[in-house]
């Protein structure tokens, strides 16, 4: 009898060691319902999860709107005493019509023509930096001066084409890009170079296409005239019609 109670009891030991595992499986159940739980108690604390996608995004660079040539130096002549210039040609990439602006940090000796402006999508200009070289004090390098000045180009996105006033990079500031800090780079005048020579031509096609603005527009066969004229055309109409009036009364009283 007492084997009959030990067989049962070990019958009994194996059969708890068998539903064991099914048993763990409750348990791990249980605590995945109740970290699911819990994850949607964290979830429903913040109804407007950041996505995966907005966070990368963050990370992304800025897609620039304007390419620049030269892409982050001026180049100037030294010439200590005297005003010289510097060129760079600014061209609008984007699909989108786009406001430049141009800041420096000594804007006492620095100036640019133009200042800013609107680019349409493709459309390009060279602008004009004038700049005054001071002597060097205390026997300073030629180069020692090349990062004291810095000029900085910003962009930003518009509607359409409209007046450029300054104003609109201060009512959308949210929204302006700095596209490139541009430092100083002198070059000797008088030794020939590639930069030197680029410089050049830049400035001469900036010249030509500041002229190009001065003429008046090309006559296209129609004369503009002033307030009290008549356009030849017209005048010749006009005794047209009147000689035409002449010879139907004629006829008429007849």
């Amino acid at each position: 009898m007492a084997i009959a109670e030990e067989k049962s009891a070990s019958e009994g030991m194996v059969w708890r060691l068998c539903r064991m595992p099914f048993w763990n499986t409750g348990n791990a159940s249980s605590s995945n319902s109740s970290s699911q739980h819990n994850q949607n108690q964290i979830e429903g604390s913040n109804p407007h999860p950041t996505s995966v996608s907005s966070v990368a995004r963050s990370f992304l660079p800025t897609r620039r709107r304007l390419r620049l040539d030269p892409s982050s130096k001026l180049y100037f002549p030294y010439e200590p005493g005297k005003q010289v210039r510097s060129a760079i040609r600014i061209k609008n990439v984007s699909r989108s019509f786009v406001a430049f602006k141009f800041q420096t940090t000594a804007p006492k000796s620095c100036f640019m023509r133009p200042p800013g402006g609107i680019l349409t999508p493709g459309e390009s200009l060279i602008a004009t930096v004038f700049k005054f070289v001071e002597h060097p004090e205390n026997n300073e390098k030629q180069s020692d001066q090349k990062s004291k000045v810095k000029f900085k180009i910003m962009s930003l996105k518009v509607k359409g084409m409209m007046e450029y006033v300054p104003e609109l990079f201060d009512e959308q500031r949210d929204q302006v890009a700095v596209e490139q800090i541009l430092r100083v780079v002198f070059l000797d005048a008088e030794r020939p170079c590639p930069a030197m020579e680029k410089l050049k031509r830049q400035l001469a096609e900036a010249e030509a296409a500041l002229e190009a603005r001065k003429k008046p527009p090309e006559d296209n066969g129609r004369q503009i005239v002033g307030e009290g004229l008549v356009i030849d055309e017209w005048k010749e109409r006009r005794e047209r019609y009147l000689a035409r009036q002449q010879v139907e009364g004629v006829v008429d009283s007849v």
